[in-house]
């Protein structure tokens, strides 16, 4: 059934307790530590949820179903989400609250021009910043009638997503080859490091990033990393 919103098939109204009941949320997001970060604020507010984590899987969820919020991570295995973007800002219909977003603050110009509503950096754990930023550009019949409490929680996303993470791109520090996937691979542990709040490895990431965008000889650069990735691996609770 093409082009078929999940409005029509799940009629829910949206109340002051779950302000996104009745919307469908489709996360476009490779990290799974992140996605799971958005998972869990949208089941806190009522919302139905679909993950792609590459732009082709996005394409086939776009086939058959149009979501009434789109959440674009700009860099994705296999494009930048930027295209998306740009494509979805043009559709008609269009998607009603199309976000962006990164953990690289200087992604939300990009973000902005090639069509989002608004910027998401990571980390996003905020309950509340996720929902105003949401509901500001949903339409208006779409939102809870009378007042809403203020949500101040946090969601604390399952620590076996960080580990999956760390192991992915632990096999794709090994594999970094061309300035093209080395960008993709910085960009995306960098995103990591920011939203757990480690300083240590977002600055040995940023500093990768720089000596192979400026063409200068990356090989102790990518142990340091490496190992920095492989010590919070270890730290990292087991998966059974």
């Amino acid at each position: 059934m093409p082009d078929m919103h999940d409005e029509f098939l799940f009629p829910f109204k949206p109340t002051a307790a779950r302000p996104l009941l009745g919307q469908t949320v489709l996360i476009v997001e490779d990290s799974r530590f992140a996605s799971e970060a958005m998972r869990l604020m949208c089941l806190r507010c009522g919302a139905r949820i679909r993950r792609a984590d590459t732009l082709a899987a996005a394409a086939r969820h776009l086939r058959v179903y149009r979501p009434s919020v789109a959440i674009i991570d700009m860099g994705l295995p296999d494009g930048s989400g930027r295209d998306l973007i740009e494509e979805l800002a043009k559709a008609s219909p269009r998607i009603p609250a199309l976000l962006a977003t990164s953990g690289d603050p200087d992604m939300r110009d990009k973000a902005l021009q090639a069509g989002a509503d608004a910027f998401l950096e990571k980390p996003m754990l905020s309950v509340g910043e996720f929902l105003e930023a949401v509901l500001a550009r949903l339409p208006r019949d779409s939102q809870p009638k009378g007042p809403r409490p203020v949500l101040e929680e946090y969601v604390q996303p399952d620590l076996l997503a960080l580990q999956d993470d760390l192991s992915h791109v632990s096999d794709l520090l090994g594999s970094a080859d061309n300035p093209a996937r080395m960008k993709y691979v910085t960009g995306f542990l960098s995103g990591i490091a920011r939203s757990i709040g480690d300083r240590d490895l977002t600055g040995a990431t940023e500093k990768l990033s720089h000596l192979s965008q400026t063409q200068q000889p990356t090989g102790v650069q990518i142990s340091i990393v490496s190992a920095m990735v492989h010590d919070r691996l270890k730290a990292q609770p087991i998966a059974i």
